[in-house]
């Protein structure tokens, strides 16, 4: 796995030992980031369930000013450090070795520009994620949450939960689903 673009590109990045973690692939990293660059300049970026940090590292390479990285697994967390250091953007990140959604409750300090989030398929954390991230100080109309999930998963709930389905992009195994807070000022 690599930094596809920006600073840190072609960079080797490390992967967390073991089959608890899944590496978005290169090519669907590329059509994520393309489908991001126009929100990336500046933004600040939270990265859950982050594996390797790959995705939130890439943010960082492209421009991001921030990026948070929340992981429970220690060893994910110390791959995360690594590759920070590695590819020189440690001092724009914010690791939090913490269950996310405990970290979704307080760790979060700026409003966030960016949620990107790909869980464990099959245990219904995006639907928890969602219900935490409806209230949270730190996310409003503006922020972008983009799901990286199973093709199967539909998320019909969201609109009950106050959130809209923006976009839906596929791709053979599995899909990103972008949402925003449903506006309750429009007309």
């Amino acid at each position: 796995m690599r930094v596809i673009a920006g600073t840190a590109r072609r960079l080797l990045l490390k992967t967390p030992e073991g089959a608890d973690t899944r590496p978005t692939t290169d090519r669907i990293k590329e059509t994520l980031f393309n489908i991001l660059m126009p929100y990336l300049s500046g933004a600040v970026f939270v990265d859950l369930f982050s594996g390797s940090g790959g995705i939130g590292i890439e943010a960082l390479s492209r421009g991001a000013k921030k990026a948070y990285f929340v992981e429970n697994s220690s060893k994910a967390c110390d791959c995360i450090t690594y590759n920070l250091e590695h590819t020189h953007l440690g001092d724009k990140a914010v690791v939090i070795r913490q269950d996310v959604f405990t970290a979704l409750r307080g760790s979060i300090k700026d409003t966030a520009d960016i949620i990107f989030l790909d869980p464990p398929y099959g245990q219904e954390y995006e639907r928890r994620v969602l219900e935490l991230l409806r209230d949270a100080p730190f996310v409003n109309e503006n922020t972008l949450i983009i799901v990286e999930a199973a093709l199967k998963n539909d998320m019909e709930y969201a609109p009950a939960l106050g959130f809209e389905i923006t976009r839906q992009k596929k791709y053979k195994t599995n899909k990103h689903i972008f949402i925003k807070k449903i506006n309750k000022n429009a007309d």
